[in-house]
């Protein structure tokens, strides 16, 4: 094949991949539905346009003609133009209804720049140039021209809703809200049914995931304007159920109200739960909620956005228990569990077992060091080997015993009590007790003194305490960041990756980002990324990842010259690290220095391997790769008219420099 026929034959199998990936995008667009939220209307009329391009893309695909390759290029501005729509669509069908009120000005800004994008992407083709019946042609510009009105449009939402949102927002967790108010939001947002009431509360967990597990003030109000709601509507129906956290019952003609422990309600549904699981993150659910949000392909704790070890999940017959108690102290019956539930509680410890856990936690207290040693030592194998020997240790009173070894000066005894304390903290109702028990300033204690091995049990050990979120508070304060940081640059490889884990783990809470920034981590982090082993590069990203969203850590990552090295594992790594690449490199190129990072990354070749991105990521990835090139072809739009706008300049000074009657003015003054 000659060098003209090789370029004809390439030129072509370009066209066919790139019509291929538009009517792709165009039928995942089209099985986007249900906009039922504020902006129906403008998310209706973005979808109806979009599909009006399908038959475009049928002729080109039946056309003889080949297509120029500078309308390949035009079709794959388009492309992404779609791909920004159809994440915008999937907002508006599977996002929080209260997130888009809340947020209106961004979402209407989302509407102007991906209509601004699709009419752009539009304007390029050349269609005298390809070959299309004039019928199509009179639609597609029909659908061009109908872009180019609706990006000069700016329409906001309901002014009332908007405020009623705001006000509600803005007002304390106890606070008494009006009860039109509500009704306003209820019928507003279509917030009136069981069903509408659990789809916003999986589309607020979703937005942890998409905020790099970052749940936020604005999420953790909003959740609670959602309890709100959920609990008015529930009041006005009592046919929907229990309500979130309050149940009115009548006694001789009055009311009274009772408060659910939120810890007996599921973080997923806010029901009540009949049937409390434990996933393996050491988070409880409604078995009936987190089977759903298993078989919807999620990987991750919702509450969390951890990934799951496995799928199991075990029956929580503590909770249960306490649930049916409560429920009974306050005259109420107990949630029905669903039939085919059928497993079995576990055996309890033995009268003989519990009187030998006894015995040790007496030696524990002895001043013989010896005994102290041995005790401690067999109840860390205890608590290693399964949850009944976890809950009786517990029970028997050894959490504070062993918090008051850990500022013992023998490094055996130190060891034995944080590795009990952490084989403990498996079982979750340990957790709790171990928080109470004042444990976490020992626990840190340790990790800055202890032995090696101590040290990095304590961070397993603050890892698992910290899957609680009120616990993130509680570790970061107690001065834990610090020596995690530095035993994530010196510790063994296992140290290094418990050390790693704690440090994700508490940075999900925003107050806990700047501490970690200021211990150092990002310093360490690029010493892990650049290891030539590259044994903790998963972890590394993961935790720059979540750091990359706040101000400080941005900075850190700046000073640090991260960019070629997230480049390059963007190029080469797994999907998962290219998505926390990506995620990191969104962070930098938004704000101070974007356009010297942007620019960074079109030297570098950067459009191919995120178009790839877009094409076979992770979900997360592809969201994230596509922002990045929707900003780099703002980027070198904005170049381009600067450009244009010099070189009329420069042609400007050309012209007045030659120009006689110019020159003769000169002279004359």
């Amino acid at each position: 094949m000659e060098e003209g026929e090789m370029d004809a034959a390439v030129l072509v199998a370009s066209a066919e991949m790139m019509l291929k990936r538009l009517e792709k995008a165009v039928e995942e667009i089209a099985a986007i539905t249900d906009y039922r939220n504020a902006y129906k209307k403008q998310f209706c009329n973005l979808s109806r346009r979009i599909k009006l391009l399908a038959p475009m893309f049928e002729e080109l695909k039946e056309s003889k003609d080949p297509i120029p390759q500078r309308v390949i290029e035009a079709l794959g501005k388009l492309n992404l133009a779609l791909d920004s729509a159809k994440d915008l669509l999937r907002v508006g069908s599977e996002g929080s209804k209260i997130f888009l009120v809340l947020e209106q000005d961004r979402v209407m800004k989302r509407f102007q720049d991906t209509t601004s994008q699709l009419e752009l992407a539009l304007n390029d083709i050349s269609f005298d140039e390809i070959d299309l019946s004039d019928e199509i042609k009179e639609q597609v510009e029909l659908v061009h021209s109908q872009f180019k009105r609706a990006k000069e449009q700016f329409t906001t939402t309901d002014t009332e809703l908007y405020d009623d949102v705001s006000t509600v927002y803005h007002l304390g967790a106890d606070a008494k809200v009006d009860c039109a108010i509500l009704q306003r939001l209820a019928e507003k947002l279509q917030l009136t049914t069981i069903s509408d009431l659990k789809q916003e509360s999986l589309a607020l967990h979703e937005m942890v995931g998409s905020s790099d597990g970052d749940p936020g003030e604005v999420i953790e109000k909003m959740s609670m304007m959602l309890k709100k709601i959920k609990d008015f509507v529930q009041t006005q129906k009592p046919e929907m159920g229990t309500p979130t956290n309050a149940k009115v019952l009548y006694f001789h003609g009055t009311t009274k109200s009772l408060v659910i422990p939120d810890d007996f309600r599921c973080p997923i549904s806010l029901d009540l739960m009949a049937d409390p699981v434990i996933v393996s993150t050491g988070q409880t659910y409604e078995r009936e909620s987190i089977e759903k949000w298993l078989e919807a392909g999620h990987d991750t704790c919702p509450k969390t956005q951890q990934k799951l070890s496995s799928t199991s999940l075990t029956p929580n017959f503590v909770l249960r228990s306490l649930i049916a108690q409560w429920c009974e102290e306050n005259g109420m019956d107990p949630p029905k569990r669903p039939a085919q539930t059928s497993s079995k509680p576990p055996s309890t410890c033995s009268a003989s077992e519990h009187a030998k856990v006894v015995d040790l936690i007496c030696k524990l207290s002895s001043a013989n060091l010896t005994d102290q040693r041995s005790a401690a030592g067999e109840l860390r194998l205890l608590a290693k080997r399964n949850a009944d020997n976890r809950a009786c240790i517990a029970e028997a009173g050894a959490i504070p015993i062993l918090v008051s070894l850990l500022y013992t000066h023998d490094v055996h005894i130190q060891e034995h009590a944080v590795t009990t304390l952490l084989n403990l903290s498996i079982f979750e109702e340990n957790k709790g007790r171990i928080i109470v028990s004042g444990a976490v300033p020992g626990i840190v204690h340790v990790l800055k003194r202890g032995s090696m091995e101590a040290r990095e049990n304590s961070a397993a050990t603050l890892f698992s305490l910290s899957v609680v979120d009120r616990n993130k508070v509680i570790i970061g304060e107690s001065g834990a960041i610090p020596p995690l940081v530095l035993l994530l640059g010196e510790g063994s490889q296992r140290g290094k990756k418990d050390a790693a884990t704690a440090l994700f783990n508490l940075c999900i809470y925003q107050g806990n980002k700047a501490k970690a920034v200021r211990a150092g981590v990002i310093q360490t982090l690029m010493g892990l990324l650049t290891d030539p082993e590259g044994v903790m590069l998963d972890e590394a990203l993961a935790v720059m990842a979540i750091l990359s969203s706040h101000p400080e850590g941005r900075a850190a990552i700046r000073t640090a010259d991260a960019l070629p090295v997230l480049v390059k594992v963007i190029r080469l790594e797994s999907p998962r690290n290219k998505e926390n690449a990506a995620a990191v490199l969104v962070h930098l190129c938004n704000g101070e220095q974007q356009q010297q990072h942007l620019a960074e990354l079109q030297e570098q070749g950067m459009m191919v391997p995120l178009l790839d991105m877009v094409e076979s990521g992770t979900d997360r990835g592809k969201r994230k790769a596509a922002l990045l090139l929707e900003r780099m072809n703002r980027f070198l739009e904005q170049q381009k008219e600067a450009e244009i706008q010099a070189e009329a300049h420069f042609q400007a000074q050309m012209q007045a420099s030659t120009d006689p009657s110019t020159n003769a003015a000169s002279a004359v003054l």
